[in-house]
């Protein structure tokens, strides 16, 4: 078989089921079952060599013919049809004793390898995949089942017979040696082949061109490999058929970053139907048609492959082409073959780390062997050979203390471990190492190498406890104030700050039974802040004396010779203040009768002074007092009334009256405090029921006639219901039409006894009776209004709505139209009247040419308008309609009335004045009339001045008094004139109020 890797593959024969001329080394004899299925004509095949020891234009043996032995088969053509005539001679008689073999009933087909010994030469390094050679089995036509084994590891055998690498290595010795076994499926029955490899020379190594090898030990060297085209045969329908055979052809391998000159040789594909034709030869795939093209290319008559660039193995690894054979038509000839290039690696790629700088922690007192961390390199190289397998190495480490080897490094994995002990982060807090990794299985002579930088950050833990800096600490602290620092604990640790080895808790373990203390812990500085928690009394504690310790939040770690906490006094003074007084009890609750009278003892109602300490006086003062009741004694703190309490007040919040009081000393500075006294009222029947509701309207027929009524009292129980309700036996018609019916004790039922009743209102008096010891009586009056009713029972007093169908929300929204236009129409009218007013004002100011005389009207009268124009401007002052002072009798006299005194000159105005000295005369007058005390007042301008205060005169709002005699009809005061008819109104019809 012809060397088809490029590079050493072995050197064997093609085994194919047809049979071979006898000078040439054949398989074992072909059994006679077999002819049968054997073609009638035969592929084309190199005619017979001489034999062994032929030179090398002779036919090998089972070889594909080196170029001379073609053209020396060509000039044998009659030998060779001679032979092929006696071959199917053969297979004739061969079918014949078969069938007679068979109707006999036996089978002369033995099943088995084809050799006890298979050999091959092959190149010393052997790659993983590579195939060597091929073993024959026959299974009688497949009616045995069989699998391969092979007893070396290295080697595995494929279905179809071919022998390959299972891993990658080197051939030593001059010979190897396996043995391969077919073992039968369906029995115990198993076959065995010894395999022989035997390596091959340096001196064959170096020739241009692979050598074959024969049993016979016989060489014939070529320049380059021939690749046949398998032979085909021809079947009944004219088709062609691939030719069965047993071989493989084997990938081509080719260095990769060859030197010039290029192109190179690879390989020869030639087809044996070139002897009687004209063929011409292509490949193609990828690197010969398709991307990258033209790396490979084939000459079209010789069939010779070449490369024309070198390969890049990181690029692509391997190339997959398909060789063609066609005639000079384009008609195919052959069926295409495959042919697999494989790219062989070269050690041009330095390893390379996936970071340039890697981080690593391990805990500080690492006992040796413990792992760090695992850094990382790849090789673009062939991981499965030497080019591309790593090694790593520590080329230093930085610092050297406490020793220059704390870490080691696995040279195949990257795994870093310590190897010494000594690791302590308060001396060296990190190490810095240069990581070396190099290929070539870390040969220094032949491989590549990089670095990289590894960090190991040596991480804390608790190997030092917290120390206190001193022994005693002091600090002091005032009475009654919490929530301060009194004092500041400092400790030391040498771990690494802000971690749980160097957090510091604090604890209290003596001194402070009743917790007024905390030690909480500042995160910044890892000082102990002693708090007060709780209030403290002076004059229960004066001074303490604390025990703390300090420890850390986590564990010390196992075999540390030290106490795991450091222990300190803390000596606290208290100081004494002025604390302020405190009533006892605060609230003070007490119980008194309403009603009670003005300068009653409520109770004493004092404070303790806390500061036993300090000569101190104690006053008390009231604070708060709502309904101004009670008032305190300054020195004693009795508490008495100046008012009667009253429980119906508003100031009294369920049955309860709270009142505020203070008391100070005179200490330096003065503190006070607050106390509230809570009164509880006791209730007196001091009010009697009134009647609920006060107000009703009913139907002039009404339908039910009767009004469900109740009591309102403001005391409480037992003196409210049950409630006696009765009529009145005056006036007399109130029990003529009506009647009340008790219903239970709290309501009661009036109803009518007559069928109907005229619109109107009608006031009923009933007398209610409260439960209380004694019971308290009272006439309250119901109004009832008794209005006419429509279908709904809703009262209305126009019949004309009624008949027009409208019903009550048409009606009030009626009404509110109304009212609206009203209102609309007052306010128009008062804006009519400002306007007239402003406009008069501004024609009193125009000049004196204008003619005033026109917008001057005179009201209160009925004149002729504006056409009436001649006016005597002399009847402002209207001296003759003042009555005379000798009708009046002296004495009597009001007080806005003139007096009697000589009546001074007022200016007189001509009876057709000028218009333009209408307002010098009004001026003029005006000053007159202020210096007239006989004028009356509304004539003039009054200035009202402040009286002072304290009058004797009691205040104008007692005439709205209900003492002042409001039975009196003040109706006349409509006679005095416009300046009391406001007030005829106000008490003159006092039920239209």
């Amino acid at each position: 078989m012809t060397d088809y890797s490029g590079s050493g593959a072995a050197t064997l024969y093609p085994l194919r089921d047809t049979l071979y001329p006898s000078a040439a080394p054949s398989p074992a004899p072909l059994p006679l079952s077999l002819a049968p299925s054997l073609p009638l004509s035969f592929p084309p095949h190199p005619g017979p060599g001489p034999g062994p020891g032929s030179g090398s234009g002779g036919g090998g043996g089972g070889g594909d013919p080196e170029p001379g032995g073609r053209e020396a088969g060509r000039g044998r053509s009659r030998p060779a049809a001679m032979v092929r005539s006696a071959a199917a001679a053969v297979l004739l008689l061969a079918a014949l004793l078969r069938a007679t073999v068979e109707a006999n009933g036996i089978s002369l087909c033995v099943a088995g390898f084809t050799e006890d010994t298979y050999y091959a030469v092959v190149s010393r390094d052997i790659y993983k995949g590579q195939p060597l050679l091929n073993v024959v089995f026959n299974d009688c036509f497949g009616s045995i089942s069989f699998r391969y084994e092979s007893s070396d590891p290295k080697f595995r055998v494929q279905r179809d017979g071919v022998v390959f690498a299972a891993e990658s290595f080197r051939l030593s010795g001059k010979q190897l040696k396996f043995v391969i076994t077919a073992y039968n499926a369906q029995s115990v029955q198993q076959w065995q082949a010894v395999v022989k490899l035997a390596g091959r020379s340096d001196s064959s190594a170096k020739q241009t061109g692979p050598k074959s090898w024969n049993p016979s030990g016989v060489s014939m060297p070529w320049n380059v490999p021939d690749i046949l085209f398998p032979a085909v045969r021809p079947v009944s329908n004219g088709q062609l058929k691939r030719q069965k055979r047993d071989w493989v052809i084997p990938p081509i391998n080719v260095p990769e970053n060859e030197r010039s000159p290029f192109p190179k040789d690879l390989v020869m594909i030639r087809s044996d139907r070139d002897k009687n034709r004209s063929l011409r030869y292509s490949v193609t795939g990828p690197g010969a048609d398709q991307p990258p093209n033209g790396l490979f290319s084939i000459n079209p008559i010789s069939g010779q492959l070449i490369v024309t660039r070198p390969l890049d193995r990181e690029q692509i690894p391997s190339y997959h082409l398909r060789a063609h054979a066609v005639d000079l038509n384009g008609n195919q000839v052959e069926n295409p073959i495959d042919i697999v290039i494989n790219v062989i690696d070269m050690n041009d790629n330095r390893p390379e780390f996936l970071h340039p700088t890697w981080n690593g922690s391990v805990p500080e007192g690492s006992k040796p062997g413990t792992f760090v961390m695992t850094v990382t390199a790849i090789d673009a190289d062939d991981p499965n050979t030497s080019n591309g397998i790593l090694r790593y190495k520590i080329l230093s480490q930085t610092p050297s203390s406490p020793s220059s080897n704390m870490f080691t490094i696995n040279n195949q994995t990257g795994d870093i471990f310590t190897v010494a002990a000594g690791l302590d982060r308060e001396k060296v807090p990190q190490y810095t190492l240069i990581i070396q990794a190099t290929d070539m299985e870390g040969s220094p002579m032949y491989g590549l190498s990089n670095t990289a930088t590894a960090i190991i950050t040596i991480r804390d833990v608790n190997d030092n406890p917290p120390e206190f800096t001193s022994a005693t600490f002091y600090g002091e602290v005032p009475e009654n104030r919490f929530d301060i620092i009194v004092a500041n604990l400092t400790v030391t640790d040498k771990d690494q700050p802000h971690t749980d080895a160097w957090n510091a808790a604090y604890r209290i373990i003596g001194g402070d039974a009743a917790g007024h203390f905390i030690i909480p812990t500042d995160p910044n500085s890892n000082d102990g802040l002693v708090t007060v928690d709780k209030p403290i009394d002076y004059e229960s504690n004066r001074a303490f004396v604390l025990t703390v310790i300090a420890e850390n939040q986590v564990s010390l770690t196992k075999g540390i010779q030290l106490p795991p906490q450091s222990t300190a006094t803390v000596s606290i003074t208290v100081i004494d203040v002025n604390e302020s007084p405190r009533f006892v009890p605060n609230p003070k609750v007490v119980r008194q009768q309403e009603g009670l009278p003005e300068g009653k003892v409520v109770t004493f109602f004092t404070a303790e002074d806390p500061d036993r300490y300090m000569q101190q006086t104690m006053r008390y003062s009231k604070l708060s007092d709502p309904a101004n009741w009670l008032k305190i004694d300054p020195l004693r703190g009795q508490v008495t009334t100046i008012g009667e309490l009253d429980r119906e007040s508003p100031f009294v919040r369920n049955n309860m009256y709270n009142a505020t009081f203070l008391a100070s000393d005179n200490g330096i500075p003065p503190a006070s405090g607050t106390g509230t006294l809570q009164i509880v009222l006791l209730d007196d029947n001091d009010n009697a029921p009134q009647v609920s509701p006060q107000e009703v309207s009913i139907c002039e027929r009404p339908e039910p006639n009767a009004i469900n009524i109740t009591a309102i009292d403001l005391d409480i129980e037992p003196n409210t219901g049950p409630f006696v309700f009765e009529l009145p036996a005056t006036p007399e018609d109130v029990r003529r039409n009506w009647t009340i019916t008790r219903l239970n004790g709290d309501y009661a039922q009036l109803s009518l006894k007559i069928g109907m009743l005229d619109d109107g209102i009608y006031d009923i008096p009933i007398m209610i009776i409260d439960s209380g010891n004694p019971p308290l009586s009272a006439t309250s009056v119901l109004l009832i209004k008794v209005c006419p009713c429509n279908e709904n029972g809703d009262c209305t007093s126009a019949e004309a709505i009624v008949a027009a169908g409208l019903g009550t929300g048409a009606i009030i929204a009626i009404l509110l139209c109304i009212i609206i236009l009203l209102i609309l129409v007052l306010l128009f009218v008062i804006w009519m009247k400002r306007r007239d007013k402003e406009r008069q004002a501004k024609q009193l100011l125009i000049d004196p040419e204008d003619d005033v005389r026109d917008n001057i009207l005179k009201y209160d009268e009925e004149g002729g308008g504006e056409e009436d124009q001649d006016y005597d401007l002399s009847q402002l002052q209207q001296p003759d309609t003042m009555e005379p002072d000798s009708i009046k009798p002296m004495g009597i006299r009001r007080v806005d009335e003139r007096p009697i005194h000589a009546e001074p000159q007022y200016p007189v105005r001509s009876a057709a004045p000028h218009p333009g000295d209408i307002g010098d005369f009004i001026n003029e007058g005006l000053k007159a009339a202020d210096n007239d005390p006989t004028a009356p007042p509304y004539d003039s301008l009054l200035v009202f001045d402040y009286e002072g205060s304290g009058s004797m005169a009691g205040s104008l709002s007692s005439l709205n008094s209900t003492s002042s005699g409001g039975d009196q009809d003040y109706d006349y005061l409509n006679d005095w004139g416009p300046r009391f008819r406001k007030l005829a109104d106000m008490y003159g019809g006092g039920s239209d109020l």
